[in-house]
């Protein structure tokens, strides 16, 4: 939910590169990442998870939805560029404490968006709280036992997409 432009205004121009980092710091970036390979052993799907903290100050002020930031970022990683359009992005905007799911349209069809929203809201709760190694370690488990569920791994694949978390 965005809240007025004013309080967010200066969310966004606090809340730095740095303020990332402490959140998330290399030994929670490599839990991140170990959690992403481990569940995708499991299933067909392909995860990234990307951390912004602040959108620039010219999407702030014209409105930008944490929603339409995850979209553009889901393009220009080119998520959605898998053979089975199995990618899924977790996307946190820090200023905003928001999380969006975008799912590729071959996974979103059979999942749907309660159970996106869900994972987003619990995900959201612990950071709130700032755990945000087990906000994430936990969005990532739950999201991997969807799709697992939907989308469970037949034969070895390749790994079409880095494992590696991105903050931007």
């Amino acid at each position: 939910m965005i809240e007025r432009k004013p309080l967010r205004f200066g969310r966004h121009l606090v809340t730095d590169h740095w303020s990332a980092r402490r959140a998330f710091p290399p030994t929670v970036m490599k839990r991140i990442e170990a959690a992403i390979a481990g569940g995708e052993l499991k299933h067909g799907g392909q995860l990234r998870f990307v951390v912004e903290s602040a959108l620039p100050m010219g999407q702030v002020i014209r409105g930008e939805t944490p929603r339409e930031r995850a979209l553009e970022v889901f393009s220009r990683l080119r998520i959605w560029d898998t053979e089975e359009n199995c990618g899924v992005l977790i996307y946190l905007l820090l200023a905003d404490r928001d999380v969006e799911i975008i799912a590729d349209r071959g996974i979103h069809r059979k999942v749907g968006d309660e159970a996106w929203q869900a994972i987003c809201r619990g995900m959201e709760a612990a950071f709130r709280e700032k755990r945000f190694s087990e906000g994430a370690i936990d969005g990532i488990d739950a999201i991997n036992a969807l799709l697992a569920h939907h989308f469970p791994r037949g034969a070895a694949g390749p790994n079409e997409l880095p494992d590696e978390p991105v903050v931007l």
